[in-house]
């Protein structure tokens, strides 16, 4: 039994395993359909919003023959002010696993000490792990091997998706150049934990972008941040993606969003039109991703 809490967390080996049985979720139907999860239950404990990582992941267990419970975090006691420790220790005889969504990682960390069943962070304020595993394979996929690979992200580099690829170009050996301003560069701690030999961090995203095999971004407003959007907006219009910005990337670029994309802010819609395919390959890439990730944490 595992847990998946983060990309910090993660050894090398395991990313490499679990992008390896995503691959082979993706191309080999009958090991894909294998009833990896038979007569498990798992619950996924949301208190964000969610389109893909809510669908990919009932979907996924009921594909490999489990069965899913959603619970909305407002409507179970935890929403009352229970603790979670104690919730944990409810559902941890109850369920085969959890998948969390929250705002806190140390939610899902004390779930994980308590339940003492699979733990899966499906997103928290601190990292986004789930989602840069599929980004890595939707990568591999399109380029090859991310290694010595250059990916940009450009936009609020201090966001949970922008941490979980500073641990993960520390772990596989790609360069990461980050493109934001001032106010929403990564924590130093982040990046003194990272040993960041391989990630440089500029306010000139044209810098951020040159030479660049993947370009990156993700919404100027997260979740629980809504109250910030009017100040968000004006200090990060300067980093949209759009086709002026690409001229500095390498010639075969691809371009990455994790999605929901506001058109007109992060990226144009020109740009965003342009690269559609790989966009919404990274979407369904949750699906065969996060099938991995269940199968990997119960073995």
């Amino acid at each position: 039994m595992k847990n998946l809490l983060s990309i910090e967390s993660l050894s090398v080996d395991n990313i490499i395993e679990i992008l390896a049985l995503a691959k082979k979720l993706k191309t080999d139907r009958s090991f894909s359909l294998k009833a990896h999860l038979k007569g498990q239950i798992w619950g996924l404990m949301f208190s964000k919003a969610s389109t893909r990582t809510r669908v990919s992941f009932e979907v996924g267990i009921r594909q490999l023959g489990g069965d899913a419970i959603f619970l909305n975090a407002n409507d179970i006691q935890l929403g009352r002010g229970e603790l979670i420790k104690d919730t944990a220790r409810v559902l941890g005889r109850m369920l085969n696993g959890v998948i969390i969504r929250t705002y806190a990682q140390n939610d899902v960390e004390e779930f994980a000490q308590y339940s003492k069943i699979p733990t899966i962070n499906a997103l928290t304020d601190a990292e986004h792990p789930c989602q840069i595993i599929c980004d890595i394979l939707t990568i591999q996929e399109k380029l090859g091997d991310i290694q010595n690979k250059i990916v940009s992200f450009i936009g609020d580099g201090a966001c949970n998706v922008a941490v979980s690829w500073i641990f993960a170009a520390t772990k596989l050996n790609f360069k990461l150049r980050i493109g934001a301003p001032k106010q929403y560069q990564p924590d130093p701690e982040i990046l003194k934990r990272a040993n960041p030999k391989n990630i440089i961090c500029t306010e000139d995203p044209n810098e951020a972008v040159s030479g660049a095999d993947v370009v990156y971004t993700d919404v100027w407003v997260s979740m629980g941040k809504e109250a910030e959007s009017e100040q968000r907006l004006k200090i990060l219009k300067n980093y949209q993606i759009n086709q002026k910005l690409l001229k500095s990337a390498a010639p075969h670029a691809i371009v990455l969003h994790c999605l929901p994309a506001y058109h007109g802010k992060e990226i144009d819609d020109e740009t965003f039109e342009a690269h559609a395919n790989t966009i919404f390959d990274q979407a369904e890439n949750r699906l065969h991703g996060q099938k991995a990730i269940l199968i990997w944490v119960v073995k």
